[in-house]
């Protein structure tokens, strides 16, 4: 995984706000959030229903837009870029994992965790990738021990199957930092203690940047800092 430069937070969020239009009001979600992650850390925001987490995520991964405040990513404002410049720190230096797994149907396992790549590279740019591209997603989904599921399509797989081919193929490019929201959301708890056992390994073992969104306090001890929203503010870091 690439490194932030000098020492600085690798993630960092400055005074962000950011409201929805609701009914015929405005609803203000986040009320000038600060928030860091340092290179290899593991942080987890935690809150109820409503207090904003996933939404800071979805700020963070570029997903959407501050009404007001920065996001910055090794250094560099990123909300602020091009749409063009914005998809393609996306897709390459930001993972994202979700509740809900967002496997394509009509692809195999292999092929899902591929997707970003098919999306970065023009034909003839993956006419000569492919083959390193097929060996790295193989030995990410060997790694999280579906070695024997290549070529299953997810109907065919488990719910705790399903959310690892979600991580390998957010690690596919080798992003910088990993958004995780509510992983373990779908599982039953045996699933969901196999998926934070992989994301504990990638952070202690391959010093993966992570945050995690999560509603249980359980589930947030695993990492190594926890910070509390709360009515859109920071209420504990």
């Amino acid at each position: 995984m690439n490194d932030a430069a000098g020492g600085q937070p690798l993630l960092q969020v400055r005074g962000v706000r950011k409201s929805y239009r609701s009914g015929g009001g405005t609803l203000e979600v986040l009320r000038g959030v600060d928030f860091e992650v340092e290179p290899g850390g593991f942080v987890a925001i935690v809150g109820q229903s409503g207090s904003g987490k996933s939404t800071l995520l979805h700020l963070m991964g570029l997903l959407d837009a501050p009404d007001s405040g920065e996001v910055h990513l090794g250094g560099q404002r990123i909300d602020s870029l091009s749409a063009t410049r914005r998809d393609r720190i996306r897709n390459t230096e930001i993972g994202m994992v979700f509740q809900a797994y967002h496997l394509l149907p009509e692809l195999d396992a292999l092929e899902n965790v591929l997707a970003p790549l098919f999306v970065r590279y023009s034909v003839g740019q993956w006419l000569r990738q492919r083959g390193d591209a097929r060996r790295a997603a193989r030995e990410l989904l060997e790694r999280f021990g579906l070695g024997g599921r290549l070529h299953h399509k997810p109907r065919q797989l488990s719910g705790g199957e399903m959310q690892r081919v979600a991580i390998a193929r957010a690690l596919v490019a080798r992003p910088r930092v990993l958004l995780a929201d509510e992983p373990t959301g779908n599982l039953d708890e045996a699933s969901g203690s196999g998926i934070l056992d992989t994301l504990c390994e990638l952070n202690r073992e391959d010093g993966l940047s992570i945050v995690l969104v999560t509603h249980d306090t359980s589930i947030a001890r695993r990492a190594d800092r926890i910070v509390r929203l709360a009515a859109g503010r920071v209420e504990i870091a």
